[in-house]
């Protein structure tokens, strides 16, 4: 298994270790429960070391994110960030990503851990515009700091303003005495908070400068476990669960971030536009149990009549509204809100009703 910057820290603190995208990842330390509570509490601390990170440099940078991605990146000013993904042939999702307008010809790709592989692959594959591409994943440290308190503990190691930072903006400054530290504000938890990105040589010094600064926070490590419910109550997506191959943006809900407009000849284009003009057979909803039981991925989703009608691609228990939440594909007549569905949950059809996320507000 691959390992990040954190790995024997990690083990060292006695965290529950599992394989995860090829990584040896922590899963949770004091449990979900208690880790989750204290993100949206208070401040805990995610190694998310392992997410993939590609440079795009050159005159024709903006030219190659345009060919490739769903989102207009041609209105992302410096400084800003931009949620988008890359449509396959089919009409699917390769992934989803953030791109961060790093310079005025060099932007950020964020991508996923499990996808760094194919993903590289498809935008060197896609480059037809001779765009300078750089793997920066192996090199590159990630860590987000989240929950209400994450900003008044990072405030003390930075003379940057992080109140300055908006919602999906960012700043490149000195951070625990190193230098060249980017410092995003695009968090997975809806808790507020940051994450920081820096040169492998710098993680260890940022980890214990953290973790010094949240003393009087209370200030934890975080398992992968808790980030899924964490974003889960939130109503964001994982690729893997809710986006795949064969999932559309436009059946995912996520016709906001496919744009299309002059010039912007991405993937599967034509298809998606077919499917924003004339429907799709099936949309993301997502739900929540009336009746005691908890979702899980795979579960059917049937009507009053048994008949199925989906699937449930991402449930749990929620530990801030303790009961069940879930998103899953359903036909498009039952993805309104306030329609009664039923999740198959050991042979047994309980009740759940379709909401409009977040689930914790």
């Amino acid at each position: 298994m691959k390992t990040t910057p954190f790995t024997d820290v990690h083990i060292s603190l006695g965290a529950k270790m599992h394989e995860f995208a090829g990584f040896n990842m922590p899963i949770e330390y004091s449990g979900i429960i208690d880790e989750h509570l204290t993100v949206c509490n208070s401040v805990g601390v995610f190694d998310v070391s392992h997410m993939g990170e590609f440079w795009v440099k050159g005159p024709n940078a903006l030219a190659f994110i345009q060919s490739i991605t769903s989102n207009d990146a041609s209105v992302v000013p410096l400084g800003k960030a931009q949620y988008t993904c890359f449509p396959n042939e089919k009409g699917g999702i390769v992934d989803d990503l953030l791109v961060y307008h790093y310079e005025s010809e060099k932007y950020l790709l964020v991508v996923n851990a499990g996808n760094i592989a194919k993903d590289w692959d498809w935008c060197v594959s896609h480059n037809k515009v001779g765009a300078i591409l750089e793997n920066a994943s192996d090199k590159t440290g990630q860590l987000a700091i989240q929950g209400p308190k994450a900003q008044e503990v990072l405030q003390r190691l930075t003379s940057v303003d992080l109140s300055s930072i908006p919602y999906y903006s960012f700043v490149t400054g000195d951070f625990a005495g190193c230098k060249e530290v980017i410092i995003s504000n695009t968090g997975y938890t809806g808790a507020g908070g940051f994450e920081l990105y820096f040169y492998n040589a710098d993680a260890m010094t940022i980890w214990n400068a953290v973790f010094e600064a949240g003393k009087p926070e209370g200030i934890k490590p975080i398992g992968l476990g808790a980030r899924d419910t964490l974003r889960l109550e939130m109503g964001f997506c994982l690729y893997g669960n809710d986006l795949d191959d064969t999932t559309s943006p436009i059946e995912a809900g996520l016709g906001w971030i496919t744009k299309f407009v002059d010039g912007k000849d991405f993937p599967s284009r034509a298809e998606l536009e077919r499917q924003k003009k004339e429907g799709v057979t099936r949309k993301l909803c997502a739900f929540e149990l009336v009746e005691k039981g908890i979702p899980r991925h795979g579960y059917e989703i049937v009507d009053t009549n048994d008949t199925v009608i989906g699937t449930v691609t991402s449930g749990t228990m929620s530990p801030v509204l303790k009961q069940g939440i879930g998103m899953g594909y359903v036909k498009p007549e039952f993805a309104k809100i306030g329609t009664e569905i039923m999740i198959k949950v050991r042979n047994k059809s309980l009740k759940a009703q379709v909401v409009k996320p977040p689930f914790r507000k």
